[in-house]
């Protein structure tokens, strides 16, 4: 057991954000996703886990409708599919199985660091993150600051760089793209 912090110590330590050991105890595989996918904080990890445990639940129940209501069954199941294929959250919009085996760690993979890895705007997810707290990058018009914001397919196409960032000044130099405009503002 480890002995309760005096009160010099807890002043000391006010300001780290450590995991518990309360917290970690409880699984060893939600601290490996909580360092592999660079999450910050925990709850984040636990509604991803809740998301897709209801995802799985409704999937279930859908598949197990009894025949006389096949019409339904198929209707409700191509909404959900959309929604999720729309998400990026599946591959494909064709059976089911895809919502049953749906985990935690695709709402880790549609985060917007995992996304700028995958795209290729940053060399690792440490980078990443540090980009998109700096206000490096925009999502559309918008200049994000959160990386635990989770993008759609639809939006993918529109992550860019901030237009007053050093890092797009330092890509259009690298490519030899920067214009003469840019360099008098």
């Amino acid at each position: 057991m480890v002995r309760k912090l005096k009160y010099h110590e807890q002043k000391l330590l006010r300001r780290l954000e450590l995991v518990s050991w309360e917290a970690a105890a409880g699984s060893l595989a939600e601290v490996k996703a909580l360092r592999r996918y660079r999450l910050g904080r925990r709850e984040d990890y636990v509604r991803y886990k809740a998301l897709a445990r209801t995802v799985r639940a409704l999937a279930r129940r859908l598949r197990d409708l009894g025949p006389g209501s096949a019409a339904f069954r198929a209707r409700c199941a191509a909404a959900l599919l959309e929604k999720l294929y729309g998400l990026g959250l599946v591959s494909c919009r064709r059976s089911l199985a895809a919502c049953e085996s749906l985990s935690a760690a695709a709402f880790c993979r549609r985060r917007l660091p995992c996304l700028l890895v995958k795209l290729r705007m940053a060399q690792s997810l440490r980078h990443a993150v540090t980009f998109v707290e700096q206000g490096h990058v925009r999502v559309g018009p918008e200049v994000v600051t959160d990386p635990a914001l989770l993008i759609p397919r639809a939006v993918e196409d529109f992550i860019t760089w901030v237009d007053a960032s050093r890092l797009r000044q330092k890509v259009l130099d690298y490519n030899q793209e920067r214009d003469d405009f840019d360099l008098a503002a």
